[in-house]
C-alpha cells in the first residue's frame, strides 16, 4: 500500500447550518495511482463528529473508498517563538525574558541589602563592645561604617531603578499581549486529519466529496423592515455564529430548521381509561363557571423564555443564500442576506386600552417573500431612521403580517369601567351590566391639518355554556361598534381632527340563571 507523504488540502465548499450544528461538505480532486493507497487529507476541524464522516468518489473513475476516519494529534506550541512568527510574538518573548532577568536581579539586590544590614548590625555591636572594654579604634570604625553605608546606598539606588524598570516592563508586556490577542488568533493545539484508504484499478484524477457534522455553529433569522409612506420593504437575513476552528470562505450556505439531534422514535402509548358516572343532586342544581383569559393565536407555539429556537411551524424549512458567503471562526454574529421584497402596507393607528393606553402605528401586509417567515427580531426603520426593534411571528407564505412601529406621543386614551349587579325577582336571574368609557384625545402642533383615524379595540366576554348569556346593548353604546368578531373583539374607527376629543361608550350584559355559581 502506498501512502501520501504530505496532507492534501480539502477546503470547505458548502455548509448546511442547522439549529445548533452544521453539516460541512468538502470537495477536492485526487490524483490517484493504481492499487490501494492511503491518503492524508486536511487539516480539518478537530470538532468534527467521527460517526458522521462520509466519503465518496465521483462515478467517472474506477475507484472505491475502503476506509475513512478522523485522526487527531496534539501540536503544542514550543517555549520559544518560531522564525516565521510575527513581530508581536517575538516582542512578547523578549519582554518576558527581560522581565525574568530583572526579577532575578531584584532578588539578588534584596539578598545583598539583607547581608549589608546584618554586617552593619555586627559592626555596631563590635563598636559597642570595644568602647566598653576601653578600645579606641575610631578611624577604623568610621571607615568601616562609611563603606557599609555607601554600599547600602548604592544597592538601594540600584533596587529602586530595577523596581521602576519592572513596572515599565509589566505595563508594556500587558499592552503587547493585549495587542497580540486582538491581532492574532491562537492556533488550536488539537489538529485533525482525515485518513482515507482508496483502491483504484487505474491511475488518474478522481473527484472526492467529504461530509460530516460539526458542533459550535448555529443560526437564527433576523429581519429589517423599512417603511416609506405606505411602501414597506422587508429584508430577511440570517445571523450566523460559528466557532468550529476553521473559517468558511466563499461557501454555498444553506440554512435549515432540521433538528438532527432530536429523536425520531414515536412516543410510547399508554392506556387512558375514561369512566362515566352520574351527577349528584348538588351538581344537577348548580353550574360552576369561572372567568378566564385566553390568548388568541393563529399560528406558532407558545413563546418560551431564554434563547429562542427556530419556530418552523412543525415543518422543516430550508433557505439558501443567493451568493457565496464567508463566515470566520470567531464566535461573533455575521449577518447573511437571504431575500427581500417590497409591497404596499395598510397603515393603522391602533389602541387596545385594556392592555395599554398608547396609540401605536401598525403596518399590515402580506408575506410575498416566497418562503415562510420564521419567528425572529425585526429592526423597524421609517423616515426618521431606526425607530426600535420588534418581533416577527412565524408567518406562512402569502399570510398577513402585522408590525407595530411604536407609539404616538400626540395621542392619549383614558379608560373607565363601571359595573352594576341586579337580580330579577321572578326568574332569579343575575344580570351584570358593565359600562366601559374610552376617552380619546389628540394633541396637535399649530398648523396641523387633516383627520386621523384611531382604531379602538375592546373585548366582550364570550360564553361557552348556555346558562350564561352575553348581550351587547347597542342602543346604550355611543357609538355602536363597527364590528364584533367571534372572539368578542369590538372595533371602532374614530376620526379625530387636530386637537379633537371623542368619547366611546361600550355597554354589555352578562345574564346568568339562578343555578350558576362562580360568576
Amino acid at each position: 500500500m502506498s501512502k501520501a507523504p504530505e496532507p492534501i488540502p480539502v477546503p470547505v465548499t458548502a455548509v448546511t447550518c442547522l439549529e445548533d450544528r452544521a453539516q460541512i461538505e468538502r470537495t477536492t480532486v485526487l490524483d490517484l495511482g493504481a492499487g490501494v493507497q492511503k491518503l492524508r487529507l486536511g487539516p480539518v476541524s478537530a470538532l468534527a463528529v467521527d460517526r458522521t464522516l462520509h466519503a465518496e468518489l465521483t462515478a467517472g473513475h474506477p475507484a472505491s473508498v475502503l476506509d475513512a476516519r478522523i485522526v487527531r494529534g496534539w501540536t503544542p506550541r514550543g517555549p520559544r517563538p518560531a522564525a516565521d512568527d510575527s513581530a508581536l510574538r517575538h516582542r512578547v518573548h523578549t519582554l518576558e525574558e527581560e522581565l525574568l532577568s530583572q526579577r532575578r536581579r531584584r532578588d539578588r539586590l534584596h539578598a545583598r541589602l539583607d547581608a549589608l544590614g546584618r554586617l552593619a548590625a555586627d559592626l555596631l555591636r563590635e563598636i559597642g563592645e570595644g568602647a566598653g572594654s576601653g578600645e579606641t579604634e575610631g578611624p577604623r570604625w568610621a571607615r568601616e561604617l562609611d563603606r557599609v553605608d555607601g554600599e547600602r546606598d548604592s544597592h538601594g539606588e540600584q533596587l529602586r531603578t530595577v523596581e521602576a524598570r519592572l513596572s515599565v516592563l509589566a505595563t508594556e508586556l500587558a499592552e503587547t499581549r493585549r495587542a497580540l490577542e486582538l491581532a492574532e488568533e491562537r492556533p488550536a493545539e488539537l489538529v485533525a486529519h482525515i485518513e482515507l484508504t482508496v483502491e483504484a484499478t487505474a491511475a488518474g484524477p478522481a473527484g472526492l466529496r467529504l461530509s460530516h457534522l460539526t458542533p459550535c455553529a448555529l443560526w437564527r433569522p433576523a429581519y429589517r423592515a423599512v417603511l416609506d409612506g405606505d411602501s414597506l420593504t422587508l429584508e430577511t437575513d440570517a445571523m450566523v455564529w460559528q466557532r468550529t476552528g476553521e473559517d468558511w470562505s466563499d461557501v454555498r450556505l444553506t440554512l435549515s430548521t432540521a433538528r438532527s439531534a432530536q429523536s425520531t422514535e414515536p412516543p410510547r402509548l399508554s392506556e387512558d381509561r375514561l369512566t362515566l358516572q352520574d351527577r349528584t343532586s348538588a351538581e344537577r342544581r348548580t353550574v360552576d363557571v369561572e372567568l378566564r383569559e385566553e390568548d388568541i393565536a393563529d399560528l406558532g407555539p407558545v413563546p418560551v423564555l431564554g434563547l429562542p429556537g427556530l419556530d418552523d411551524g412543525d415543518e422543516v424549512r430550508v433557505l439558501n443564500s443567493p451568493a457565496p458567503v464567508s463566515v470566520p471562526s470567531d464566535g461573533r454574529a455575521h449577518r447573511v442576506p437571504l431575500s427581500s421584497f417590497s409591497t404596499t402596507a395598510s397603515l393603522e393607528y391602533s389602541c387596545a386600552p385594556e392592555l395599554s393606553p398608547l396609540v401605536t402605528q401598525v403596518a399590515r401586509f402580506d408575506n410575498r417573500s416566497g418562503h415562510a417567515l420564521l419567528a425572529g427580531p425585526v429592526d423597524l426603520i421609517r423616515g426618521s431612521g431606526f425607530t426600535g426593534r420588534g418581533t416577527l411571528d412565524f408567518t406562512a407564505p402569502h399570510a398577513p403580517v402585522e408590525l407595530a412601529y411604536g407609539s404616538r406621543d400626540d395621542h392619549r386614551v383614558v379608560r373607565h369601567t363601571e359595573e352594576t349587579r341586579d337580580t330579577a325577582t321572578l326568574t332569579q336571574r343575575t344580570v351584570v351590566t358593565r359600562t366601559v368609557r374610552l376617552h380619546v384625545s389628540r394633541f396637535s402642533t399649530p398648523g396641523e391639518q387633516g383627520d386621523r383615524v384611531v382604531v379602538l379595540r375592546e373585548r366582550i366576554p364570550v360564553s361557552e355554556v348556555s346558562a350564561v348569556e352575553v348581550r351587547l346593548r347597542k342602543e346604550a353604546c355611543s357609538p355602536a361598534p363597527d364590528t364584533v368578531d367571534a372572539d368578542g373583539i369590538a372595533v371602532w374607527s374614530v376620526p379625530l381632527p387636530p386637537g379633537g376629543r371623542r368619547t366611546v361608550t361600550l355597554v354589555y350584559e352578562l345574564s346568568a340563571s339562578a343555578k350558576v355559581a362562580g360568576l
